[in-house]
């Protein structure tokens, strides 16, 4: 495995602050937030890599290279089920529908002209550490947009409605209940959908910009729905469609993919629950080992990870060393938003040479604890999706 030095990239950070350049970015500027990640890493301090684990791919999070609280374009991720169409701004339109009495069809201009707001948030694929090869499937954003539930009551939302279903331009053929005398082939689109009293309450922005610039046609261009908390696959990407309407919709993502099978042990009996992905579980990851030249045979360890949840709020993170004690970590003050990540940092001290696991935990303010994979919850779920257990990573300490 290649090993990958990143000493000079935070050093490089922290001179240019010394130096006191004249201005930061214009979306750190504002934001009033630093724009460097890890603030705590030494110069003297020389990366130690994963073993067994993959170089990261394009287009997804290089911890080893991240030198930002604010994920820089190149590594942000992308996921889509129906292709990546690509929508021509001039000719975009935003259809309200449904269940309201002043339906409308809005262009990306009269969208821009609606009242703008910001939203910070850190976007995580469901399936985002289910294996060694994906696990870097996350990125954190400010979002600019233009708030739905406003928009919603303008279009005089119908006291029967319940459900809101957000479509996609982007559509496939789905063939139902395949292999059978009743095989049915569709035409669809993409679509997911919530609750009315979640869209209305969750801060739901439909973003026109990312990091002070138009969206990107692989993130969702021209406008997208941002849900803070919510796993990426509720967050549609190039937006085209809002219905009202009173009953539950139950397309392929909301319906069959998407859905998490998790037993629960009731008595002596395993009870198999099927729920749709929606909100973030509590999460969280050493993204880097550090260490220092060895002192009297011994290796001087330090780890700095990220941690992060629907928003609920992280109260401590906790670090171990092989099968030893918990350790507390020490959380970042700042860079700092209640639906972003939170990064963290843990002095290990000396360390024996050779093969060591360090793993994280989370503890949220209600003192729920990140779950092992030996935990039912995570033991007895059967589908990859909703992926948040510990993650032990596993490092060669050379004297």
């Amino acid at each position: 495995m290649l090993r990958h030095d990143i000493h000079g990239a935070p050093a490089s950070r922290r001179q240019v602050l010394k130096a006191g350049a004249a201005t930061m970015s214009a979306l750190v500027a504002q934001m009033s937030l630093p724009n460097f990640v890890f603030p705590g890493q030494g110069d003297d301090e020389r990366l130690v890599p994963f073993e067994g684990m993959p170089r990261t791919g394009p287009n997804s999070l290089d911890w080893e290279t991240l030198t930002e609280w604010i994920t820089p374009q190149d590594q942000v991720f992308s996921v889509q089920h129906y292709g990546s169409p690509e929508v021509a701004p001039t000719e975009y339109r935003l259809e309200i529908t449904g269940l309201v009495d002043r339906p409308r069809v809005l262009t990306l201009d009269a969208i821009k002209e609606l009242p703008r707001r910001e939203q910070l948030m850190t976007l995580e694929c469901s399936g985002n550490g289910v294996s060694k090869g994906f696990m870097n499937a996350i990125y954190n954003s400010k979002w600019t947009g233009t708030p739905l539930a406003p928009l919603l009551d303008a279009c005089g939302v119908r006291s029967e409605a319940t459900e809101v279903v957000f479509f996609g331009v982007d559509r496939n053929e789905e063939t139902l209940r395949k292999d059978t005398p009743r095989e049915v082939t569709v035409d669809v689109p993409f679509g997911r959908s919530m609750s009315l009293d979640d869209a209305m309450r969750l801060n739901t922005l439909l973003a026109y910009e990312r990091n002070d610039a138009p969206l990107e046609p692989r993130n969702g261009a021209p406008l997208r729905l941002i849900v803070p908390g919510w796993y990426g696959i509720a967050n549609v990407k190039w937006l085209t469609r809002i219905e009202l309407r009173d009953n539950r919709y139950m397309g392929r993502f909301m319906g069959r993919d998407y859905v998490t099978v998790r037993g629960r042990k009731q008595g002596d009996e395993v009870v198999f629950i099927e729920t749709s992905v929606t909100r973030m579980n509590l999460k969280s990851v050493i993204a880097r080992v550090m260490r220092r030249d060895t002192v009297d045979g011994q290796v001087p360890v330090k780890v700095y990870g990220a941690a992060w949840d629907d928003g609920t709020g992280i109260d401590r993170v906790e670090v171990r060393v092989d099968d030893g004690p918990w350790r507390p970590a020490v959380l970042d003050a700042e860079p700092r938003a209640k639906y972003c990540w939170r990064f963290f940092s843990a002095d290990l001290g000396l360390l024996e040479p050779g093969p060591c696991t360090l793993v994280s935990r989370a503890i949220d303010v209600h003192g729920r604890v990140q779950p092992t994979a030996a935990d039912d919850e995570i033991a007895l779920k059967r589908t990859y999706w909703e992926s948040y257990a510990q993650w032990p990573r596993v490092v060669q300490l050379d004297a």
